[in-house]
Formats: C-alpha cells, structure tokens, sequence
C-alpha cells in the first residue's frame, strides 16, 4: 500500500488524543469506531461513577468484543442457514410428492 493510500487523523478517545495513519476509504470506519467507544465509555461511567479510567475502559473495550463475537458467529452461519432452507425445502418436496 503506498503512502498516498493513507491519511492521518487524529481521534479524541475520552481525554486521550489517538494519531493514526489509516487507510483513506477506512477513515469513516475509524472515526464511527471511535465515536461508539466514547458513547459507551460514557455509558459507564454514568453506570459505575466511582470506576477507574481503566476498569471503564475494560467494560467498554469487553461489550465491543462481545458484539464483534456475536457478529461474526451470525455472519458465519449465514451459509449454513442457506444450506438448511434448502434441504428442508428438498425434503418437503420430497415428502409432497
């Protein structure tokens, strides 16, 4: 990927400035990403007002990771579910005729 490909942006997580060189079509993606990670940091810290900058980082960075889970285990099945509507529509043709 050449230089030209990516570009520099800079993004305010919490109280904390983040400089990165991104690729150029990925940079809404970095810049919405950071926005739910703000959103949901917020989130706890109205929730667990006596938490540490850490422990809040921790929750958000967890319920991140167990989306991106469930995402991925729902985007794998999505074939297999094809699979099956096929095969249950092979056997009640079957079964009809």
């Amino acid at each position: 990927m050449l230089n030209s490909d990516k570009q520099h942006i800079n993004l305010r997580l919490d109280a904390h400035m983040v400089g990165l060189d991104v690729p150029r079509e990925q940079e809404p993606n970095y810049r919405a990403a950071a926005e739910l990670l703000n959103k949901r940091y917020q989130y706890y810290l109205k929730l667990r007002p006596n938490a540490s900058a850490e422990q809040l980082w921790m929750y958000t960075a967890l319920e991140v990771a167990v989306a991106l889970q469930s995402d991925v285990r729902e985007k794998s099945l999505v074939p297999v579910e094809k699979e099956l509507k096929e095969l249950n529509q092979l056997i009640l043709k079957t079964i009809n005729q």
